[in-house]
């Protein structure tokens, strides 16, 4: 029988289990590592099969949007049936996934090769939600902001490692990272398989799944009908275009203008990683005291904008110090963001709808980071290095009225 009690607005008292808690923990500081190990090397991998820089920039931004496209319809039903059958068996089957998507864009040979690896991943996409449903089934609605700022945190530290040893493996091969992605992810799949509880209770499981629980766009409708969630969620997909657009340009965008290497593209990758660590272990918690996960998200997203505006202005003048600070501003932003997102979210629903809401989000998170690389790939053609970082200013700046007018309690 499952320790883990259902909670809802009339149970909000749980204990949270020390091994499912080590467990969560393990497997997003492991997830950490394998997504942002291969940044570096992606433009250096696509190289060979592209002819100009302007196509390798376009090339690197469909990969990243074939991943959201596969993630778009596949985080609902990834969503259902974790409500159904249990966390356990979801994120085992996610987990593996992605090690073969790893070990598929390793061995490449050809760019459909290439977008075979990214189309598996996509598939099996689900395990970040998943996990936040997992953390959700096991900690008390009043803890989870703060529980989701340690996650943060260390998928930081991930991150932190992950870009760093993949632009130092880079030196051996630009595959050798991915491959090291597929096994540190296999061995989580080890370890999960032996040793990870079901979080969710069977009588907290979703009786039944209809195909409409499936289809993304009318998932996508009832999350959006959602009164407490619209705009919370309309907000986070007009942040979610221009990062996904960032995301998927960084390497070409650092390779093109300040003509970096692997190694340093890894260690600029690992600022957002530093930035997790130093939010959520000494200015979250201070800033949880004095205000609400609403007015720590907009804080959030004042911090992007400026950094956006100095990414901006290192890309027209070839400064790249100006991009390391706003890298860092950034990557505050994005930190202080995440954690309390998840935390209004989780709040807004009880534990036979985690999974559903946070496969919600995904799927929307998907759909803004299947369109951000495709427009930011083109404006960074036609428009210039810098016009990305001018769409993140104008849609953040767009998207703060948004979520400041929901209606939300802390």
């Amino acid at each position: 029988m499952s320790i883990f009690k259902s909670h809802n607005e009339h149970n909000t008292e749980q204990i949270v289990d020390k091994h499912a808690l080590v467990f969560g923990i393990i497997s997003v500081f492991l997830c950490g590592i394998g997504f942002s190990i291969i940044a570096p090397v992606v433009p250096f991998l696509v190289q060979p099969y592209t002819s100009s820089p302007g196509e390798q920039a376009i090339v690197v931004t469909m990969l990243t949007s074939v991943y959201a496209v596969c993630m778009f319809f596949a985080a609902p039903v990834l969503g259902a049936l974790s409500d159904k059958y249990g966390r356990r068996p979801l994120l085992l089957v996610c987990l593996l996934g992605s090690a073969i998507g790893y070990l598929v864009f390793g061995i490449g040979g050809a760019l459909w090769v290439l977008f075979a690896g990214r189309i598996i991943e996509g598939i099996t996409g689900g395990t970040i939600s998943t996990i936040f449903a997992y953390f959700a089934d096991i900690i008390p609605p009043k803890q989870r902001t703060k529980y989701f700022g340690w996650v943060s945190a260390v998928v930081g530290v991930g991150t932190v490692i992950g870009p760093t040893l993949g632009g130092l493996l880079a030196k051996f091969g630009y595959f050798v990272p991915m491959y090291f992605g597929a096994i540190i992810t296999l061995v989580n799949v080890v370890y999960g398989f032996f040793f990870m509880p079901e979080s969710l209770d069977k009588d907290s499981r979703l009786k039944e799944i209809t195909f409409v629980r499936l289809n993304p766009f009318t998932q996508l409708a009832k999350v959006l009908s959602m009164k407490s969630l619209k705009r919370l969620l309309i907000s986070a997909f007009l942040l979610w275009v221009p990062n996904g657009s960032l995301q998927a340009i960084f390497s070409q965008f650092t390779m093109d203008t300040f003509s970096f290497q692997p190694a340093l593209i890894g260690l600029m990758f690992s600022i957002m990683g530093f930035q997790d660590i130093i939010s959520q272990g000494f200015i979250m918690p201070k800033l949880l005291i004095k205000f609400s996960d609403k007015q720590i998200a907009i804080l959030g997203m004042a911090s992007e904008i400026i950094g956006y505006s100095l990414i901006a202005l290192s890309a027209l003048f070839s400064f790249y110090p100006l991009f390391v600070a706003g890298m860092f501003i950034f990557g505050f932003g994005d930190s202080i963001f995440g954690p309390s997102f998840n935390g209004m979210l989780s709040k807004s629903v009880d534990s036979s709808e985690q999974g559903r809401v946070q496969g919600g989000s995904q799927s929307i998170q998907a759909l803004a980071r299947m369109i951000g690389p495709i427009i930011g790939g083109q404006i960074y053609v036609s428009l210039g290095h810098a016009a990305p970082a001018f769409m993140g200013m104008i849609f953040i700046a767009a998207a703060i009225p948004v979520l400041y007018k929901e209606n939300y309690l802390r």
